[in-house]
């Protein structure tokens, strides 16, 4: 897979981008990933990005300029085609379906803007997709696209340690994940649950079933629609 992400600040993606299992996955070659700051594609001697809006407001918007400039040199990086993704509260909020989706992909480019946002021809011109993080307000996309971007990474064949590590993950069913122990077996008085001791396949698959619906129950319950009627012991 190959991820260009399109910024101001490039910056900020070079430490979160080169630890752990993304830097994992880059040494396999299971991904290549490229920074581009869109002020290098700026038509004036200011390297300006941005202008005030029509029609009046507050702040300042990216013009679409120095974005399509950007957008149309990379793309002559390799001959996949990316799927373009705008960083926005107004997008559809990202969730574990949609990184699954967006794994399957060769070739992904991020658009972080910054300011009040982008000019909308950006986003009708490049037939681009925009997701949200959550419904609050960030500085800009590049932390959106970050989360995104390790979201996405640690589903790829080979990205994690063990094979079935991505399958065990919270929402990967829809459920959030149960709880996990590790030694001592006693800890201040707080013992690890016995049936995680007995050695018995089975039931500790059962049991942690049943704690993943219950977890949901309580913390999640939005996300159950269903999951309730399913036999303990399937998962998905």
């Amino acid at each position: 897979m190959r991820i260009d992400c399109l910024t101001l600040f490039p910056e900020m993606f070079e430490s979160p981008l080169s630890h752990s299992i993304i830097k994992r996955a880059k040494e396999k070659q299971l991904v290549e990933i490229f920074l581009s700051n869109i002020r290098d594609f700026s038509a004036n001697k200011h390297n300006n990005v941005d202008d005030k809006p029509y029609g009046g407001g507050p702040g300042m918007v990216v013009m679409p300029g120095p974005v399509f400039s950007c957008v149309e040199h990379i793309k002559t990086l390799s001959p996949d085609e990316p799927r373009i993704i705008i960083l926005s509260p107004q997008g559809k909020v990202f969730n574990q379906k949609k990184a699954i989706e967006l794994s399957s992909e060769k070739r992904l480019m991020f658009i972080a803007g910054r300011y009040e946002g982008f000019d909308e021809r950006i986003r009708e011109g490049l037939g681009a997709e925009t997701i949200s993080i959550g419904d609050y307000v960030l500085s800009g996309g590049e932390l959106a696209a970050m989360v995104i971007i390790d979201a996405v990474i640690r589903l790829l064949p080979g990205a994690l340690g063990g094979e079935d590590s991505a399958e065990n993950d919270s929402f990967s069913d829809n459920l959030l994940e149960y709880p996990q122990y590790t030694r001592p077996e006693v800890f201040r008085d707080m013992k690890v649950p016995e049936i995680l001791l007995s050695g018995n396949h089975a039931k500790i698959e059962q049991w942690r079933r049943e704690q993943s619906l219950e977890r949901t129950r309580k913390w999640r319950p939005d996300l159950l629609d269903g999951q309730d009627n399913k036999n303990p012991n399937q998962r998905g």
